[in-house]
């Protein structure tokens, strides 16, 4: 079985792992006040073009989602987001159980536009009956989107004047983000600092073992954070052992090289199943290839490779996500070859469009 499911199924780098091994007995103080914290955390400012940013170090997304989200909104606000967004669909109603409604627009690609926020926010403003309902105070985006696809500069651009229009915060999940930053032209780490309120830098899914880093650009918008982490139990009492990991993320350029090797492989994905005759679902410059499958061809292709289903396209096709990650290798994607050669090659299975 050849494993495409998601990006977080191997371990970690092994210069984390290495760096881990050379500082196990050492003593560290705790909560990441550490030397090794510090360190991290300079780097990502330096990378960020951000020497004043606040940078936390958080366990997981969906975690980092809520204690940020919840942090930025007051008691009678909502935030945006795309229908698609992770906030909106695969949190378990995490947003909405801390006492926030999620006001989702319709994607296109998984993205929303500056547009369709300013028309929420005009109509709220301009409805009568306004105070009876969730006002919207922020935008949560995800940079890559949950279809791989991407904000180009502009967009984001565009979406920070609406925000500065209508005093909403930008949020940008960034739990792929090494994807996004390795794509050309794609917005950068001084642009996101530039342009968002708050973001993080996705670990567990690009390189480490878990994390994230939340980055403050300027951290009057967050007072207390380290208090907030706390009382919502989220406080690594070895913050050390997350700080190793963006240090090494960090030093080099590592993330950078990891988001490249993740996307090199996905192209060559892409193209082994365009050649075989496959459809794609639509095109995606980042590690995640969405295919259209016949149902029954899909049962198949899911007895030699794990794949995650996505969506149903219609009554007999189905989409389907394979994913690369920052550890795919050559061999995996000959064997990924090798299998659908044979797939192909069957008397049982024909390739058709939808």
């Amino acid at each position: 079985m050849l494993y495409f499911a998601s990006d977080y199924q191997e371990g970690a780098h092994p210069s984390i792992l290495q760096r881990l091994a050379e500082t196990n007995l050492e003593k560290h103080p705790g909560y990441g006040t550490d030397e090794i914290c510090a360190s991290a955390g300079k780097r990502i400012r330096d990378a960020c073009g951000c020497p004043d940013a606040g940078v936390y170090f958080l366990s997981g997304g969906t975690q980092t989602n809520k204690i940020v989200i919840t942090s930025l909104l007051r008691p009678w606000q909502g935030v945006i987001s795309a229908d698609t967004g992770h906030i909106s669909t695969h949190e378990a109603g995490a947003i909405e159980e801390a006492g926030h409604k999620v006001l989702t627009l319709p994607h296109t690609e998984g993205k929303i536009d500056a547009e369709e926020i300013r028309a929420m926010c005009a109509a709220w403003e301009e409805d009568a009956n306004h105070d009876h309902t969730v006002m919207p105070g922020m935008v949560y985006l995800s940079q890559p989107t949950e279809y791989g696809t991407l904000y180009s500069p502009e967009e984001l651009e565009a979406i920070r004047r609406v925000c500065d229009r209508f005093g909403l915060k930008l949020y940008i999940d960034g739990a792929r983000l090494a994807y996004a930053l390795a794509v050309p032209h794609s917005p950068t780490l001084r642009d996101l600092a530039r342009l968002c309120d708050v973001f993080y830098i996705g670990g567990t899914k690009c390189g480490a073992l878990f994390g994230e880093a939340v980055v403050i650009p300027d951290p009057a918008a967050l007072p207390h954070f380290f208090t907030v982490i706390k009382q919502h139990g989220a406080l690594l009492a070895k913050g050390w052992v997350a700080g190793i990991q963006f240090d090494e993320l960090f030093r080099d350029g590592l993330y950078l090289k990891l988001g490249q090797n993740a996307l090199e492989k996905a192209h060559r994905i892409r193209d082994v199943f365009r050649r075989a005759g496959f459809q794609t679902a639509f095109d995606s410059p980042t590690n995640q290839v969405f295919l259209v499958l016949e149902d029954n061809v899909y049962e198949r292709l899911s007895s030699v490779i794990s794949v995650s289903f996505w969506e149903k396209k219609n009554e007999t096709h189905t989409v389907v996500r394979l994913a690369s990650s920052w550890a795919t290798s050559d061999e995996e994607v000959s064997q990924l070859e090798k299998q659908i050669d044979l797939l192909c090659a069957s008397p049982t299975t024909e390739v058709t469009g939808v």
